[in-house]
């Protein structure tokens, strides 16, 4: 990669399915608002024609969006023609990231392609795959990445092992990226968390919260289980759950189920979480939760633990989430085959513990987990094509 000879900024291409809230989404954008956009710009190529929660910032940025028809494998003929198709009329990025890596061995190469001199990025940002026949042609899709690909990134030695495979990693091939955040952003304040609180009623509740997609991998079924537990202890709980997905109406009835198998009342539970869908101030929410409580039945390296660690809040996180997400103190792992009744002794044992917010944004930082540091190093990666940027967090 080479420094174009005018002054305009070199263009990097990001390959997503939306521009919609997400984890690869948001990492990407906190990179983005960080780096030096006289030098670097990100253009984003989504599989959709729908204008996404950071469609509007990306064009305020200065950043193109571009769509592809969404991937259905019986359509992979017109698949391939649309992208032979937009990278034979735009030839002016240098590099092309894809982080949809169950298509990103089909899109790349065609990239490369149409232009040799492009550098070409895949992106391994989760360490399992959907239920089904879906994740069959994922895995597929993906056994032959490694082999079309300049470059082989990865958010986790999971993630990467998951989407590369363990000998690849192994023989040192695949580049751990750390999913980074701004670590001011997130730093406590007494001030906002009164006002949150205020703002959902839940002033005098000790607050359990989850910040994910409602989906099969974030694992809302156990959260529910494990706070139901906690509400048969002390009846000052609550719950906020942030994040929007196709299983949002499934945890509405099991609320529902539960409340009157335990309760009597189908209220019973119902009433006592909040349900905030996607918020662009998630940082603020994480001010009124008392607790941080993490699931999943797979990750790559979930951006929200990292970014409850830097609210300084006690994280109760499956053991299924790989341990290089435990940047502080402040991380409890938990087996989600145990009983939920355990998950939330755990949590009651600590509750008194929970109230002392400990500044921990240095220690992220430390880890390589802030994102002003690795806006540089990735700039110089961009605009170089060399040298990008390891990670200093020592897998385990």
């Amino acid at each position: 990669m080479s420094n174009q000879k005018t002054n305009n900024p070199i263009r990097v291409l990001h390959v997503l399915g939306t521009t919609n809230l997400g984890g690869a989404e948001s990492r990407i954008m906190e990179l983005y608002r960080c780096m030096d956009r006289s030098k670097v710009q990100f253009d984003f190529l989504v599989h959709t024609d729908k204008e996404g929660h950071y469609s509007k910032e990306i064009r305020e940025l200065g950043g193109h969006i571009y769509s592809l028809p969404r991937f259905k494998v019986i359509n992979l003929a017109e698949y391939k023609k649309a992208i032979r198709c937009f990278f034979a009329e735009h030839k002016e990025f240098l590099a092309v990231q894809g982080h949809m890596t169950s298509t990103a061995s089909i899109y790349l190469p065609i990239a490369k392609k149409a232009n040799p001199a492009i550098v070409t990025i895949a992106h391994a940002r989760s360490a399992g795959v959907d239920k089904g026949l879906k994740g069959y042609v994922t895995k597929l899709l993906r056994s032959s990445l490694k082999h079309k690909t300049d470059y082989c990134f990865t958010c986790s030695k999971e993630a990467g092992e998951a989407v590369f495979g363990k000998d690849w990693v192994r023989k040192g091939k695949v580049i751990t990226i750390p999913n980074a955040i701004d670590v001011n952003r997130f730093q406590y304040n007494e001030a906002v968390r009164k006002e949150i609180r205020a703002e959902l009623g839940i002033q005098d509740k000790f607050v359990i919260g989850h910040v994910g997609r409602f989906g099969f991998m974030k694992n809302h079924t156990y959260l529910v289980d494990v706070f139901a537990e906690l509400c048969k202890q002390r009846e000052d709980m609550a719950l906020v759950l942030i994040g929007k997905g196709e299983e949002e109406e499934n945890i509405h009835k099991k609320l529902k189920k539960l409340g009157t198998e335990l309760f009597g009342d189908e209220q019973a539970l119902e009433s006592k979480v909040r349900f905030l869908g996607n918020r662009f101030d998630v940082e603020r929410y994480y001010q009124a939760f008392d607790y941080f409580v993490f699931p999943s039945t797979f990750e790559g390296l979930p951006g929200s633990v990292a970014e409850a660690q830097a609210a300084g809040l006690h994280c109760l996180i499956s053991d299924k989430i790989t341990r290089e997400v435990a940047l502080t103190e402040l991380v409890t792992y938990r087996s989600i085959e145990e009983e939920p009744r355990l998950w939330a002794e755990e949590i009651l044992q600590n509750a008194q513990n929970a109230f002392i917010r400990k500044d921990m944004r240095e220690a992220i930082a430390q880890k390589g987990f802030d994102v002003n540091t690795q806006a540089v190093l990735m700039e110089k990666f961009y605009r170089t094509g060399k040298n990008p940027p390891g990670s200093n967090v020592k897998n385990p």
